[in-house]
């Protein structure tokens, strides 16, 4: 039977780059996003004999979407489940926290954090019954440090640090690991996010270095995944060689 890796935020940046690699590695997907028209090229361009596709359009901010979403699964894919790929967040503004937007702030709070949840308690009992899986949770090294005008961005990655460790403990008993990926500057669509659709403000946060690609993620947790079934990467952080910490990069 296929083994099946569950990957959010799909049809952009880290996440689409890893749907790509793992399926050229063997493995067959599900993947959660809210664009369907990304989704269903993505199955396109991914699906064949080796690969199976499945996609879920789904908002991950809102549970009961969630649910149903998983649910609606064959049970032979649910129980096939080996890999979880937290990837699906967002930063939206940045400022001094007395600026902040409230509406920033929650759609921060609620995909980075609760969506992870949300994601990650519908996946997690498959896992269990299996005795044995890989959550991989995208973090950022915002979760690591704080820089100014992150203030919230910075605080739900902390959150997904914690939670990263956290899970470790609760689910090493059923043989499942957790990694957590602190990436630093990667150019994706994240500052297009960030800076509301502004390509002058966001283009010119990788001015003058080299920063990460998806690609780089993508290699990353394959090579994560792929470790031998008595070792876990707890924890890892990559940055562009530039990047000596979340605030100082060398241009």
């Amino acid at each position: 039977m296929d083994q099946f890796a569950f990957v959010t935020g799909a049809t952009s940046g880290f996440g689409e780059a890893t749907a790509r690699l793992l399926a050229q590695n063997g493995f067959s997907l599900i993947l959660m996003a809210r664009r369907l028209e990304r989704l269903e090229k993505l199955k396109n361009d991914l699906s064949s004999e080796k690969c199976k596709v499945f996609v879920l359009q789904t908002d991950i901010r809102n549970e009961n979407e969630v649910i149903e979403a998983v649910n609606s699964l064959p049970d032979e894919v649910k129980s096939n489940i080996r890999i979880l790929v937290n990837n699906a967040g967002l930063a939206v503004g940045r400022g001094p926290i007395e600026s902040g937007i409230s509406d920033d702030w929650e759609r921060m709070i609620d995909t980075n954090i609760k969506g992870l949840l949300y994601v990650t308690k519908a996946i997690v009992p498959f896992l269990i019954a299996n005795k044995s899986g890989h959550i991989v949770n995208i973090a950022s090294i915002a979760g690591k440090e704080v820089y100014p005008g992150g203030n919230v961005y910075c605080a739900t990655k902390h959150a997904v640090d914690a939670l990263s460790r956290s899970m470790r403990i609760d689910l090493v008993q059923y043989g499942i690991k957790v990694t957590n990926i602190a990436p630093g500057a990667a150019e994706t669509e994240f500052s297009i996010v960030r800076f509301k659709g502004n390509s002058e403000t966001a283009n010119s946060v990788y001015d003058g270095y080299e920063p990460l690609v998806a690609q780089d993620i993508a290699e990353t947790i394959l090579f994560i995944v792929s470790r031998p079934a008595h070792v876990t990467i707890n924890d890892l952080t990559i940055m562009p060689t530039a990047q000596a910490s979340a605030s100082v990069l060398w241009k």
